[in-house]
C-alpha cells in the first residue's frame, strides 16, 4: 500500500535510499534531510515493512521533482516504482503543478510515465544545490527528464 511517510518510516528509508547511494546510483540523504522534508515522501509498505521511497518536492511556483525514489532490491520490478511515481504525479496536479521533472540513471522507466528528456540547464537553478553534495559534481552523468502536467 502507499502512503504519506511518517517519522517512523525514516530509517528504513534512508536505509534504502543508502543501498543505492554508495554504488553511486542516486544522491544519498541525511537523515536531518529526511525529517526536515518527510512531507515530501510516500512510502510503500507491504506487511508492516516499508519496501520504496519517493518524494515530489516543490521547486517553485509551477515546477516539482520527483527525488529520493528508491525501492528494495527484493521488491524491483513488481510495479512498486510505478505506483510511488504516480503518487507524486497525482499529488503534483493536486498541487496545480505544471510541470515535473527528475534527474535519473533510469530514463526508459521515467518515459513510460510520459517524461520526456530535456536538458540540464532547462532546470531551475535551485536544482544544482542538490547537486553540490554528490560526489559526482560537477561531472554529473544523470539523465534529465521532465513532464509536463495539465494547465
Amino acid at each position: 500500500m502507499i502512503r504519506k511517510a511518517r517519522v517512523d518510516d525514516v530509517a528504513e528509508m534512508k536505509h534504502i535510499i543508502y543501498n543505492y547511494s554508495r554504488e553511486e546510483l542516486m544522491l544519498a540523504r541525511s537523515l536531518s534531510e529526511l525529517y526536515e522534508c518527510i512531507r515530501d515522501f510516500f512510502v510503500y509498505e507491504i506487511e508492516g515493512q516499508v519496501v520504496g521511497c519517493c518524494a515530489l518536492h516543490i521547486f517553485w511556483e509551477n515546477v516539482a521533482e520527483v527525488r529520493a525514489f528508491a525501492v528494495k532490491p527484493e521488491f524491483a520490478r513488481q510495479g512498486i516504482g510505478t505506483k510511488l511515481a504516480q503518487a507524486c504525479l497525482e499529488e503534483a496536479e493536486e498541487l496545480g503543478m505544471k510541470e515535473v521533472f527528475t534527474l535519473t540513471y533510469v530514463p526508459g522507466f521515467f518515459k513510460k510515465l510520459g517524461f520526456e528528456i530535456t536538458d540540464k540547464n532547462q532546470l531551475p537553478r535551485k536544482v544544482w544545490t542538490g547537486c553540490l553534495a554528490c560526489p559526482k559534481f560537477p561531472d554529473c552523468d544523470e539523465i534529465a527528464l521532465i513532464k509536463k502536467l495539465r494547465a
